[in-house]
């Protein structure tokens, strides 16, 4: 890279296999200019860092469409604008209870035939203690599997269903909110993910209910270890929030979740996304 490009746009690399920080300035990231760069870093990195950045939610908006398309939120009623992220029922009333299963590695979208391209996440409130976002490179994961594995791998297809996240932050829920949560479905994914690019990456987390034609303990076995596989230090970022910082994962290529923290401490996220652009299979 010259030291003309470095100019133009510049970032460095977190760690090895996943993240990068961006140093560029809020008028040059605003300009639009950068945004091929930035989608193309975003894809080999999986998580992108923009240091105290300060965006206002407008600007944020405005970022985000220089990226891609936009993706309303349906649960706003799919206008265009930033969704609050936060555990308080009063700020965030359709979604709090939803988000507690955001505490577990998962992958968004995996109800859906076309999950979200990615997501934009600044934080307004840190917690007062933990609260960090952590990541895994889905790719990366594959990429160092052996191809005895690969090859076990590519054949199998997972149930995915949201009702299944509900047992890992309540261990007795009632038949009601079971109900409630079976009526969202379920969605048969491969466990390898073909991308239109050629890179092949993990499809895991804790929609991940069941793998299809083997035992339930096999099925355990194979989605544990893998979850265990891919989260490992070489993989994984834990993002530290500090007020201002704006963060970008890859959410076909990576896992996600935040780490624990109080729950009443009004933790506050602004959240942007880009729509979706290649099916699961």
């Amino acid at each position: 890279m010259t030291v003309a490009e470095m100019t133009r746009f510049a970032h460095e690399e977190i760690k090895p296999s996943i993240g990068s920080r961006i140093l560029n300035t809020k008028e040059e990231l605003l300009a639009g200019d950068l945004g091929p760069q930035i989608r193309e870093l975003l894809e080999q990195r999986g998580v992108l860092v923009f240091p105290k950045i300060n965006f206002t939610d407008e600007e944020q908006i405005a970022f985000t469409k220089t990226l891609g398309t936009f993706a309303p939120e349906i649960r706003d009623g799919g206008d265009e604008k930033i969704h609050k992220i936060t555990l308080d029922v009063k700020e965030n009333p359709q979604s709090a209870e939803y988000l507690k299963g955001s505490l577990y590695w998962h992958i968004d979208g995996t109800m859906n035939e076309v999950p979200i391209l990615a997501s934009l996440l600044s934080c307004k409130v840190p917690a007062t203690w933990g609260g960090n976002t952590g990541f895994c490179n889905t790719y990366a994961a594959y990429e160092a599997l052996t191809d005895e594995q690969k090859a076990e791998y590519e054949k199998l297809r997972v149930v995915h269903s949201v009702w299944a996240t509900v047992f890992y932050y309540e261990p007795e829920p009632s038949l009601a909110k079971i109900k409630g949560m079976q009526a969202i479905g379920e969605n048969e994914l491969p466990l390898v993910w073909n991308h239109k690019s050629g890179r092949k990456s993990l499809v895991l987390g804790c929609t991940a209910h069941r793998v299809t034609n083997v035992t339930p303990m096999k099925s355990a076995e194979i989605l544990v270890g893998l979850r265990e596989w891919a989260t490992r230090e070489e993989f994984s970022y834990s993002h530290e929030w500090s007020v201002g910082d704006l963060v970008i994962w890859d959410n076909t290529g990576t896992m996600h979740r935040a780490e624990k923290y109080d729950p009443d401490c009004n933790r506050m996220m602004h959240r942007t996304k880009l729509q979706g652009e290649e099916p699961f299979e």
